[in-house]
């Protein structure tokens, strides 16, 4: 059955009908994003938007950006399992930090994440010695933590509030509740499956050792934590009333951002928001969208203006440390060559 999976998705991949498959979901995404956005927000009054940004609790904003620095912070790990994943434990986790954090938040802001944040990844693990392949492994294992904490969260919290997911998705409670208990039992056959045998994905010099049943399990609780801190910062932001509790915003939360991750749009926008929009129904609009554009600044835009200051502040000390090795090489040269000379001057004087 595995090896029949194997030949389809080649078969499929050859053709690149996966890759216009993806092409065409993306942009069905956002075209129904955009038309649920119209009808959402023409009523709109932009002047109670902005008082509700006015009215913000302080403390709830201070709460939400402490929650989005810990969900940084767990994204961290991503790169730090994924690099020892691949044997490469001599790379320090302040690389791993520095990679995770700019990655991730270029990559977010940006949109095709897979490609921006790689080549984030690659400019600064280059330095370590590490190639394309084994970036692109890295980044292969950093979202397989991050798919796997989603399945997790997303599984146990549809199936403690199937109502929740049927806000988004449309679908009976009762098959939203079937949907989480399959997708819990696939995340469980996941972790036996790795657990007895080592499994391998990929070809030639592109091929990873999938992690074992314990990493996976380390995997997932990484992922969960992750989404927790981030479900958390939304949380503190939407309206007060009506109180819908903590589990069914992280399950529309969590909802949102998969969908915003399928669209491929920078930041999720427009999906993010739409999906939120529909799936908190009860809550005033104007102060639920005033709460997702705190979001979007503490999530989003903060951590950009501080990546790209971070990665322009490494580049000038890279730029400034290879400078001065090239200014002593110079010198040594120039050195060699003046005792040569003066090694054959004395030389021919002394013939």
């Amino acid at each position: 059955m595995l090896d029949f999976l194997r030949r389809a998705v080649s078969v499929l991949r050859d053709k690149q009908i996966l890759r216009r498959l993806g092409v065409l979901i993306s942009i069905t995404v956002i075209a129904i994003a955009c038309y649920i956005l119209f009808h959402l927000l023409r009523n709109i009054d932009v002047d109670e938007v902005l008082d509700a940004l006015k009215q913000s609790d302080p403390r709830s904003i201070m709460l939400a950006g402490l929650f989005v620095a810990a969900g940084y912070f767990t994204l961290t790990f991503y790169d730090l399992f994924a690099v020892r994943a691949i044997g490469r434990t001599d790379v320090p986790y302040r690389i791993n930090a520095l990679a995770a954090f700019t990655s991730y938040s270029v990559g977010h802001n940006v949109g095709a994440s897979v490609f921006t944040g790689g080549a984030v990844r690659y400019r600064i693990y280059s330095a370590w010695g590490l190639n394309a392949i084994d970036v692109a492994k890295i980044c292969f294992l950093a979202g397989l933590t991050f798919w796997l904490g989603n399945a997790a969260v997303l599984g146990m919290g549809v199936a403690y509030h199937p109502e929740a997911a049927a806000a988004v998705d449309q679908l009976p409670a009762w098959l939203n509740r079937v949907l989480a208990f399959v997708l819990l039992l696939a995340l469980f056959g996941y972790v036996v499956w790795v657990s007895l045998a080592p499994r391998h994905v990929g070809r030639g010099p592109w091929t990873v050792v999938l992690p074992g049943g314990s990493l996976t399990l380390l995997q997932i609780a990484i992922g969960i934590v992750d989404l927790g801190f981030c479900a958390l910062a939304m949380y503190m932001l939407v309206p007060d009333e009506p109180n819908l509790g903590f589990v069914v915003v992280a399950v529309i939360f969590v909802s949102a951002t998969l969908l915003g991750f399928a669209s491929h749009s920078p930041g999720g926008l427009g999906v993010f928001d739409a999906a939120m929009l529909v799936g908190l129904w009860q809550m005033d609009k104007e102060e639920l969208l005033a709460g997702m554009l705190l979001f979007r600044l503490l999530y989003y835009i903060v951590p950009f203006v501080l990546s790209v200051m971070l990665l322009t502040l490494r580049e000038v000390i890279v730029g400034a440390r290879l400078k001065r090795l090239r200014q002593q090489e110079g010198a040594a040269d120039a050195k060699a060559s003046h005792d040569v000379l003066r090694s054959g001057k004395y030389g021919d004087s002394g013939t």
